[in-house]
C-alpha cells in the first residue's frame, strides 16, 4: 500500500489518540472528514489498522511485578509446540510472546500482581507444558521505555 503524507499523519495522530471524532482527526490532518473518513476506512479493511484501544495502567490494576521469561523446549515435536503456542495464548498474563533466534526458543512477557502470582505461573502452569524445557527469568525492575507506536 503506499501511502502519502496525510496518510502517515493520519496514521501518526490516531496512534496517539484513536478517541478522537472523526471531524477533529480531518482538522488536525488537514483534510475533510468525508475524504479522511475514507482514508481511515480503506487503513481498517487493509488491515493497516488492526484495532482500537485503551491502555490501561498495570501498577494502578494492581499488577506490580513484570519480567521477562527466556523459554527454552525440550524438543521441537510439532505437536508439543503446537500445545505450547495455544497454551500460551489463552494465558492473560503473558502479554506477548516471541518465537526467537539464539539460546531461548521463545521470549515471553508476563505479568502479574506479585511474585507468588508469577510463581504459580512457573509451577502451575508453565512448568506443566510437555514442551517446556526450561525457563529463565528477568525480573523488570524499571520501565524505560514502553510503545506500541509503530513509526509510520
Amino acid at each position: 500500500m503506499d501511502w502519502d503524507d496525510r496518510d502517515r499523519m493520519i496514521l501518526r495522530v490516531l496512534q496517539q489518540d484513536c478517541r478522537l471524532s472523526n471531524a477533529e482527526l480531518a482538522d488536525k490532518v488537514g483534510m475533510s472528514p468525508s475524504a479522511c473518513w475514507r482514508r481511515v476506512r480503506a487503513f481498517e479493511e487493509a488491515g493497516v489498522i488492526e484495532r482500537y484501544r485503551a491502555d490501561v495502567s498495570a501498577a494502578v490494576a494492581g499488577l506490580s511485578f513484570q519480567a521477562i521469561v527466556h523459554v527454552q523446549l525440550t524438543r521441537h515435536n510439532p505437536q508439543h509446540l503446537n500445545d505450547f503456542i495455544a497454551a500460551i495464548a489463552h494465558r492473560a498474563e503473558v502479554l506477548e510472546c516471541y518465537a526467537t533466534t539464539g539460546e531461548a526458543d521463545y521470549h515471553l512477557r508476563v505479568l502479574c500482581r506479585d511474585i507468588a502470582d508469577y510463581n504459580q505461573f512457573l509451577e502451575g502452569f508453565l512448568f506443566r507444558l510437555p514442551a517446556v524445557e526450561s525457563a529463565q527469568t528477568n525480573v523488570v525492575l524499571r520501565e524505560i521505555k514502553r510503545s506500541s507506536i509503530v513509526p509510520v
